[in-house]
């Protein structure tokens, strides 16, 4: 079984240079996976941060599982990410240098079936970066595009 994305930050990589991935764990609710495995969540407005020794991810939405009876946890709550502390020390010095943020890039479930966070180190693109991305991406989708009409 390959990894299952249940949602992604497809806005990070427009608004952010990803110079550093890691991968940690989310401390959920039964209620907040099942939700999940549905693809409802919402990684928009998320960041991450650390608190005491602990990374927490802030800003999550996950819509309340459709099932659930009365008791749904809160939808946009912080959630506790379960890294060793060598990677948190590693990610603190990282967030105190100017300039660099931790954004939450997906979430998916691994080939066991843990629900994981891909986190990136990200510093913010200027607006001249943004538009050279897409000039970018815009010559590869038109070779791509020239690709598939010459083989017709």
């Amino acid at each position: 079984m390959e990894k299952k994305i249940a949602a992604t930050n497809r806005k990070a990589f427009h608004e952010y240079h990803i110079l550093d991935t890691y991968e940690a764990g989310i401390e959920l609710f039964g209620s907040e996976v099942k939700s999940l495995r549905e693809g409802n969540a919402n990684l928009k407005e998320a960041y991450v941060t650390i608190r005491k020794g602990e990374a927490w991810l802030v800003g999550v939405h996950i819509n309340p599982y459709s099932h659930v009876g009365f008791d749904s946890p809160e939808p946009v709550r912080k959630r506790k990410l379960l890294l060793n502390k060598r990677e948190i020390q590693k990610i603190k010095i990282s967030l105190d240098q100017k300039g660099l943020t931790a954004v939450p890039l997906k979430i998916y479930f691994n080939k066991d079936g843990w629900a994981k966070l891909e986190l990136g180190m990200a510093k913010g693109k200027k607006t001249y970066d943004k538009r050279e991305s897409m000039k970018e991406r815009d010559i590869r989708r038109e070779a791509q595009r020239e690709i598939r009409n010459r083989d017709r």
